[in-house]
């Protein structure tokens, strides 16, 4: 069952959520992992990575995260990591969008709300003259703060948030995809330890996702919520420096997904995640929810 599909609107799906704020976190994230998945999870003797991320995300307490789950403040983080180098321009920070002077902006740039996560509360502008700045300026006042107030899945790192803001930047593009996206690089690390890659190539055409183990070997036949590739593509030349990158920016942690962008050898920093999914996915085979969980020592 996917919740998402019954109640297809988001905002009306925050809106039942916060008025269940009231239950337990070790209730509510229990009943979300049955409705996903169809079983109830074992929190007593847990084996699986989906169900240790949901305690991760009621036990594990660091302050530092409210940083890295902020789409600006991390910006100090990865510099303070020396790693100042693979971010990309920002043009601004705004707490509303009505302060965005859109004319003083590049013509291509991305805008979105520094608590946003999963791809939400995101806008691609590639010509701004042909941009609605009114239903732009809109868009991104109602969605600030939505995520960071309600916390629909319990993600303890959103609630240290300092505030919901907007942030503009660089739009990165690669002209060698064919379909104006970005190949995306997702290192999933356990205690600073690079343990698996997922690629994820065509985002806005023919979608698909790969995963490799931390030998960067092809995993054939795994796969989560997109179809897998027949055929894996060649990982970029210096992905034993992005793997060194992901391991820099995840040490202070049990458990952090480090997203890059490699674009003609250049490596771009994308964002930290904790909470992947929000620990509802299923992967195929299921065996592998399991690998993934054995890498999973501390939460």
């Amino acid at each position: 069952m996917d919740y998402k599909k019954i109640v297809g609107n988001q905002d009306k799906r925050l809106k039942i959520l916060s008025l269940l704020s009231w239950v337990p976190d070790a209730i509510m994230l229990r009943i979300q992992y049955r409705i996903k998945f169809g079983f109830w999870p074992d929190f007593k003797h847990p084996k699986r990575y989906t169900e240790k991320l949901q305690l991760y995300k009621m036990k594990y307490r660091n302050p530092v995260m409210g940083q890295c789950v902020d789409k600006y403040e991390v910006r100090a983080y990865v510099e303070r990591k020396g790693l100042g180098n693979i971010l990309n321009h920002c043009y601004g920070v705004y707490d509303n969008a009505n302060d965005i002077d859109i004319d003083s902006l590049p013509n291509s740039f991305v805008a979105k709300t520094t608590d946003g996560g999963g791809g939400l509360n995101v806008i691609i502008v590639r010509d701004k003259n042909s941009l609605d700045k009114e239903q732009f300026r809109k868009d991104l006042n109602h969605w600030k703060g939505n995520l960071f107030k309600m916390d629909p899945g319990r993600e303890w790192a959103y609630t240290q948030m300092k505030s919901s803001r907007i942030i503009v930047e660089e739009l990165l593009e690669d002209d060698t995809t064919g379909d104006g996206s970005i190949d995306d690089y997702k290192l999933m690390c356990f205690n600073g330890k690079f343990r698996c890659l997922w690629v994820d190539k065509g985002r806005y055409s023919d979608h698909h996702r790969g995963f490799w183990d931390e030998n960067l070997n092809f995993l054939k036949g795994v796969y989560s919520d997109h179809d897998t590739f027949e055929n894996p593509p060649a990982l970029p030349e210096n992905m034993n420096e992005m793997v060194a990158i992901a391991e820099k920016l995840s040490e202070d942690f049990p458990y952090a997904r480090v997203d890059l962008y490699n674009i003609k050898g250049k490596i771009y920093f994308g964002e930290i995640t904790f909470y992947p999914w929000s620990g509802y996915v299923k992967f195929t085979p299921d065996e592998f929810d399991y690998t993934l969980g054995s890498y999973f020592t501390e939460y």
